[in-house]
């Protein structure tokens, strides 16, 4: 057996055996909807490991992403449904289907653009929007959505036609009176300014993450300096603590 194969069984069988009568507890009590939350995390530290460049890390956390899919395949088995070797199957032949440029006779394109046509084709004979799931992160989400929409056609020509229709947003937002019309308002806010960053070429959610990463990474000095003060943080103006995230920001700039 090769060594891919040898070592996936190995995790296939310690997997089995958690679940046995006199396996883990913890682990015999987990449901699908249970690891949903272990399945999403574990994604995205896989990408943190990505985006940090960390390969020794990223080793570690595709493994724990891989035990997430043994994870749900054997319960599935355990419930007659289907296995682990049914899901790799399934998948095997799926990317066959999807390169017959590589596995068949087709015409063999030269760019990224002319395989993703060939993808398109495929599918045209399910709905549009059919595919996206709806537990992608949100703003991911909406960018699917207005890529898939794009494709044949409904989209604006230029990015200003996405800016203007972001004005427009916020202005009925301001407008809103009640919580829930606040609450959708602000919903049509979020997804014009996601057209806004496709338009030009960006990613809402990579941008928000990095924009999270950014805020934690001044708090923190801000943190640092209270405590290097020795001062609680009632001791401090909003506008010293404010002066703290300048000093920050300045410091990032510098390097």
């Amino acid at each position: 057996m090769p060594r891919t194969g040898n070592e996936l069984e190995k995790l296939q069988q310690v997997m089995k055996r958690l679940l046995d009568e006199d396996g883990c507890p913890w682990d015999r009590e987990q449901t699908h909807e249970s690891l949903i939350r272990y399945l999403i995390e574990e994604s995205y530290e896989v990408i943190d490991a990505i985006e940090r460049k960390d390969p020794v890390n990223l080793k570690e956390e595709l493994g724990d992403l891989l035990l997430q899919v043994i994870f749900h395949a054997n319960l599935c088995e355990k419930e007659g449904q289907f296995d682990l070797a049914d899901v790799i199957e399934t998948e095997t032949q799926k990317m066959i289907q999807r390169h017959p440029h590589v596995f068949a006779s087709h015409p063999k394109p030269e760019k990224g653009e002319e395989v993703s046509s060939i993808w398109e084709n495929m599918k045209k004979k399910t709905h549009r929007l059919d595919g996206i799931p709806k537990s992608l992160p949100a703003l991911l989400r909406a960018h699917k959505i207005q890529e898939k929409a794009s494709q044949v056609g409904f989209d604006w020509p230029d990015v200003k036609g996405a800016w203007d229709k972001l004005d427009e947003e916020l202005a009925e937002f301001k407008a809103a009176e009640t919580v829930n019309d606040q609450a959708e308002e602000m919903g049509d806010v979020f997804f014009a300014l996601v057209n806004v960053a496709r338009l030009n070429g960006l990613e809402a959610e990579e941008i928000v993450q990095k924009a999270n990463e950014k805020f934690t990474r001044r708090f923190g000095y801000i943190e640092e300096q209270v405590r290097k003060n020795g001062k609680s943080w009632e001791e401090f103006t909003l506008a010293e603590l404010d002066a703290f995230w300048d000093e920050a920001k300045f410091q990032e700039k510098q390097l």
